[in-house]
């Protein structure tokens, strides 16, 4: 199989895979006060300052979770309880049109449940927040603003978001700013520290690292009250008996990718623009999404190295999946499926596109195991699967139209 997924989950890196081997033959509960459990606590303590010094954090700014969901909800909710509690006019969440759906969802239960304001940030046409369009939101109402959530990077299309410059914004209106970068950490370069937000989510998966273990980067002053609530580890704020294992191998995980970053950028970033050229000679029709251009006015990368996202128009995307699928490439489409419905890209509707373009998209996703040869196999297989997909889809409209001639309606 050719696998260019790497967005969704990407194989752990071998070196990950070793030393949490190495944990998992280790018996010790990082609470206990015996020598198995100090041992424990050594080794989770090694992992939080390697973890520290790979995105320029403090070792007391790393909160473990179980992964990125619990990261992004964990910073939504908890630093919107704890703002509202602190000023109970403080009930407006700003929330980018395009994030992932554990900020998304998070903001919409409290919502439902916690009285919550909800304002979406819109985007541009090419995904990206801003700067003026939150100055402007903040300006219309920050005395009532508890939150501001921002991701680094977009797990779609790759567009990157200026995360300091809309941190310092945020931060004139005495608002914090918590930025979602799971798809960013291990492949950019991000700096907690220099970035200037209060908060950070990160996962194993994404990067190298294991599944179901992730940090939330959270500054000392920034007030989060927690999820859970039991035995108080990790400041008060993540309650749980540590998974030493899991913790190692994400320390592990996030030094190597992060030291190997800009040379596998390059690499990618290389990969990533043959793909798409052999895919435009292929299919002259498709169109790119995101920013292709050269750097943030900034500087720095103004998208992710290994992700190339088209629409195919005739197309649905839930269709060139599985074409594609059955020629052994493995990827992804920017439609978001709930219970076997396929709904469109939430993320390209707030940039601008149609239903149509929306449906008909493919992510390709590169990562460190790809090669030529997963961008050569695209190449032969994406002209006669977007041939049968178009085939099929008018084939399904005929046989709709003729449905709906024989019953009238």
């Amino acid at each position: 199989m050719t696998y260019l997924d790497h967005a969704a989950t990407t194989p752990m890196l071998r070196q990950a895979a070793a030393a949490m081997s190495e944990a998992l033959s280790r018996t010790g509960n990082a609470s206990s006060l015996h020598s198995a459990g100090r041992l424990a606590r050594r080794a989770v303590e090694e992992a939080r300052e390697s973890i520290a010094a790979s995105v320029g954090a403090r070792p007391s700014e790393v909160v473990f979770t179980a992964g990125g969901t619990e990261g992004d909800n964990l910073a939504v909710k908890g630093i919107y309880w704890a703002r509202r509690g602190d000023d109970p006019r403080r009930t407006r969440l700003l929330v980018s049109a395009i994030e992932h759906h554990a900020v998304l969802e998070a903001a919409e239960w409290l919502v439902t449940h916690e009285g919550a304001e909800l304002e979406l940030l819109p985007v541009d046409q090419v995904g990206r927040v801003r700067p003026e369009t939150l100055r402007a939101a903040l300006a219309a109402g920050a005395g009532r603003t508890a939150l501001v959530s921002v991701m680094w990077a977009n797990n779609e299309v790759g567009t990157v978001n200026d995360i300091e410059a809309l941190s310092e914004i945020a931060h004139e209106f005495d608002v914090p700013l918590h930025t979602d970068a799971v798809q960013a950490v291990g492949v950019l370069p991000v700096d907690f520290a220099a970035c200037g937000a209060d908060a950070l989510t990160l996962t194993g998966h994404k990067l190298g690292g294991p599944y179901g273990q992730g940090a939330l980067l959270l500054r000392r002053d920034a007030e989060c009250t927690p999820l859970l609530h039991g035995g108080g580890q990790e400041r008060d704020v993540r309650s749980g008996t540590l998974n030493v294992p899991a913790v190692v191998g994400l320390a592990v995980a996030v030094r190597h990718a992060g030291a190997d970053g800009p040379h596998r950028a390059a690499e990618l970033a290389g990969l990533r623009d043959e793909l798409v050229r052999k895919v435009l000679e292929a299919v002259p029709e498709a169109t790119l999404n995101g920013d292709w251009g050269h750097e943030l006015v900034g500087g720095g990368p103004c998208r992710l190295p290994g992700i190339a996202h088209m629409s195919f128009p005739g197309c649905e995307g839930d269709s060139l999946i599985m074409l594609m699928d059955a020629q052994g490439i493995e990827c992804s489409t920017g439609s978001a499926c709930t219970a076997g419905v396929a709904r469109p890209s939430h993320v390209l509707l707030a940039m601008g596109a149609d239903e149509a373009t929306a449906r008909g998209s493919l992510r390709f996703s590169l990562g460190h195991t790809s090669t030529d040869a997963d961008v050569a196999a695209v190449a032969r297989a994406i002209g006669p699967v977007v041939e049968r997909a178009r085939r099929a889809g008018h084939a399904g409209s005929r046989q709709t139209l003729a449905n709906t001639a024989a019953t009238g309606r």
